[in-house]
This record gives structure tokens, sequence and C-alpha cells, in this order.
């Protein structure tokens, strides 16, 4: 069965979920999954795993995204984007170029970060958005987030667009929240565009609704690409026998250094990740064949 990853470019309007079901539509009995949801108002690269690549989803949600997000200041709603009901602003400031550059500034870095109200993160077992729809209390409490860079790309009062990259979690709409509510303003995000998760660029990406029963298949990428930072090691066909078992092998020092080590077979397809167990030993921590 095909198992690799799938470069995806998700339209507005679509949940990640949806652009996943039409994934299986053609890959069943494979099974697939996603790395790191996109709203439905966000367009742009959603990574979908394919076959033992959804055991790779984890390493994809480690890498650094890249996002293009714009927001219009002067506005509140309790979405934090223009999916909820927006509000004006009575007489709000108008921030200077300078300023707006210095706020952001000023959100990079490993920062303290309030989720959304309306996220699917949980409280007490429910999700938040579900309580927040309901007009209940939500209290999320912040939580550390890397943001690497913002960068001001356009600024035309009301319409701001910032392009951020981060790491896993971060929301972007409370980062255009944050940076509002530093300068006496509020913001609502009107657009969102992933352009980048790692290695996976949205110029490379594919029409997910484009997809076909005949050339699905030829679009998957190899299931290296979601690891391409682990130290490597290629294994003997009886090793790799070993692995499927569940048993480790044996590779006495030097062997390259790490929590997990990507494993590949002689025709340089990913095998497994492996993790130092000791005595010379190194285990699998994800097996990738299929028998």
């Amino acid at each position: 069965m095909p198992n690799g990853l799938l470069n995806l470019n998700k339209p507005a309007g679509m949940t990640s979920r949806q652009a996943v079901d039409l994934v299986l539509r053609w890959a069943r009995p494979c099974k697939a999954g996603h790395a790191g949801t996109l709203d439905p108002l966000a367009t742009g690269v959603l990574v979908v795993g394919v076959g033992a690549a959804t055991r790779l989803v984890e390493h994809v949600q480690r890498m650094t995204k890249v996002y293009v997000g714009t927001f219009l200041l002067g506005r509140r709603s309790p979405t934090e984007d223009v999916e909820g009901e927006v509000a004006e602003l009575d007489n709000p400031p108008v921030p200077t170029p300078e300023q707006l550059a210095a706020a952001a500034a000023g959100l990079t870095g490993l920062i303290r970060q309030r989720p959304p109200d309306y996220s699917a993160l949980k409280v007490g077992g429910r999700r938040a958005y579900d309580l927040a729809r309901k007009g209940r209390p939500v209290e999320l409490q912040p939580r550390a987030v890397s943001v690497y860079q913002v960068d001001i790309l356009r600024y035309e009062y009301p319409e701001l667009v910032l392009r951020i990259e981060c790491g896993s979690g971060t929301y972007v709409r409370s980062l255009g929240r944050d940076l509002a509510e530093s300068l006496g303003t509020a913001a609502v995000m009107a657009a969102l565009v992933r352009t980048a998760i790692g290695l996976f660029r949205l110029e490379d990406a594919v029409e997910v609704q484009h997809l076909t029963a005949e050339d699905w298949a030829g679009k998957l990428r190899p299931m290296a690409d979601a690891v391409p930072g682990l130290p490597r090691v290629v294994l003997a066909a009886e090793e790799i026998a070993r692995l499927r078992k569940g048993l480790a092998i044996r590779r006495p020092p030097p062997w390259p250094a790490g929590p997990e080590v990507a494993a590949f077979d002689a025709a340089g397809g990913l095998v497994a990740i492996l993790g130092p167990r000791g005595d010379g030993l190194l285990g699998p921590l994800r097996n990738l064949t299929d028998g």
C-alpha cells in the first residue's frame, strides 16, 4: 500500500478534517491524518500523512511554520477573526508604522500566549469553542510558544499584513490580538495563508480538490521528508527484519547521537525511527515497514 506525505493547498471554507476525508476517498484502506490544523478561514499548506507516514505526523508538527496573516485594526470579535461578530471600536488610536514594528518585535522569542476562547483546546474535557458558543466562561491559561520572526509586509490602516515564522501551538489570530492590545487598540484576523511547514512549501502544494483516483498516489512525497533533521543510519536487511519484530539491533558506537535516529534501507527508504537502549543497542520507536 502507498506510504508517504501529501503537501496540500487547503482552500478557504474547508476544514482540515474534510481535506483528509477527500484524500481517504482514494487512499482507503490506507489510513490518513493531517499535521497541524488549519481553520476553515485559512488556506495554504496542509501536510497529510498516508499509510505508515501517519506515524510521522508529530515530526511534521514540530517543523517551523510560516504564515501570512491579514488583520483589521480597530475591530474586535469573540473569535478574534472575521468569522465572529465584528464590532468597530469607537475612535481607536491609529498606530504608526514605527509603533507597529516595535510591537511586532516585542512578540518574538519564547513568549507566553493566551489561546483564543474559540479554539479546539479542552477545558474540563470540553472543547473551548463549544463552551464559548454556549456563553459559558472559558479560562485558558497562557502557554509558552516560540515566535521566531514577525515582519510587516503591508500596512494601510485599518489593514495590516504580517509574515510570521513560529513554532507549533502558536495561534496567529492571537498574535494579532496581542500586538493590537499592546498599542491600545484591537484587531481581528481577516485572512490567513500558511505558506510553509518546514520544507513543505505552498508553491509545491497540490490542490486538494483536484486529486483523482488515478493521480493521488503519484503526488506522495517520501516519508524521509518528515525527518530531514534527524541523524541517519543505513541498515542491512537482517537488521530491518529484527526491527519488524520489534527487536533492537546492535550498533556499537560510533553512531549518530540523539534521542531519535532515522533508519534507512539500502535503497534510501525510511524504515524506522530508532532510539538508544544502552549497551550499543538501537530499538524501534516507530516501525515504518509493512511486514
